[in-house]
């Protein structure tokens, strides 16, 4: 006769809660990887008094105003309908519930290499925080760039969703900082100049752009930054101030006080890592 309780069904018992636990994903740590990417930022409208990750932020760009739309796990206002499916599929793919495309100003483009355990846990911690009822706003664009079928001929040009892949020529510092820059923090986005349809130059990468509300992202090659050591950089991650004492303001502030700020002092390591492996680029034209 076989005991009810044995050392190997309290195994297996105890394998199938730490399954269960990860397939649940672990909502502190999603905390940290929101940070890391800067969620807080762009589904917050500024001002102080919005609720976090309401929604409501504008972001100006040449083709109009986009606003962040409201994650929080409200049913109606928020993603509280949504699976964690559909909270994948909009990561990786950028297509909502019902089938249409989002805008690639939701930087999906980027997220779309991040792994399977940080999306579990992004999602874990999104489904703890408070809904809020604040409706997201509609986007105001130009004509024609409103129409979303439009964005399915953009994906075909220039998206290629594919996993976050180390290379064997870095090390795993370099690694680490290319995926917290690339993928988490999507740096490229901001500082990597963009064609006449809103795609990324390639050829270009980090090498500094021009954004929507008239101000500019700096070049991050070595080109920019040789003149700074690494304790420099770290230090302009960490507290947003140069080596002269000037502190930095606006977006990138904001930047730095929601995300990089928050990072370990080995994430922000191996960022410093990563930005000094880049192939210097020229500064672009004024």
């Amino acid at each position: 006769m076989v005991p009810l309780w044995s050392p190997a069904l309290a195994g297996l018992l105890l394998f199938l809660g730490c399954t269960i636990a990860f397939a649940q994903g672990d909502p502190k740590r999603g905390e940290y990887i929101a940070k890391a990417a800067g969620c807080l930022g762009c589904h917050t409208e500024s001002g102080g008094k919005a609720p976090a990750y309401g929604g409501g932020r504008a972001l100006v760009s040449s083709f109009g105003t986009f606003y962040g739309p409201n994650i929080t796990p409200h049913p109606d206002a928020g993603i509280g309908r949504w699976s964690e499916a559909d909270f994948m599929r909009a990561m990786r793919e950028g297509v909502r519930p019902d089938g249409a495309s989002y805008f690639p100003a939701f930087p999906y483009p980027s997220f779309s290499g991040m792994v399977d355990a940080d999306l579990r846990d992004l999602w874990a911690y999104l489904r703890t925080l408070k809904p809020s009822a604040n409706a997201s706003k509609p986007h105001a664009l130009r004509f024609p760039f409103g129409f979303r079928f439009l964005v399915r001929i953009w994906k075909w040009l220039f998206f290629r969703p594919a996993p976050f892949a180390t290379e064997p020529a870095r090390n795993a510092q370099v690694n680490r900082g290319a995926y917290l820059t690339n993928v988490l923090g999507h740096c490229g986005e901001c500082h990597t100049p963009r064609n006449f349809l809103g795609a990324p130059k390639r050829d270009r990468f980090m090498g500094g752009a021009k954004l929507g509300d008239g101000a500019s992202a700096p070049n991050l090659t070595p080109t920019r930054l040789k003149k700074l050591g690494d304790k420099d950089l770290f230090d302009f991650l960490k507290y947003g101030q140069w080596p002269d004492g000037d502190v930095v303001g606006e977006t990138m502030g904001e930047v730095i006080r929601n995300t990089t700020s928050q990072l370990s002092e080995q994430d922000l390591q191996a960022m410093v890592a990563y930005l000094r492996s880049l192939p210097p680029l020229p500064e672009e034209p004024k």
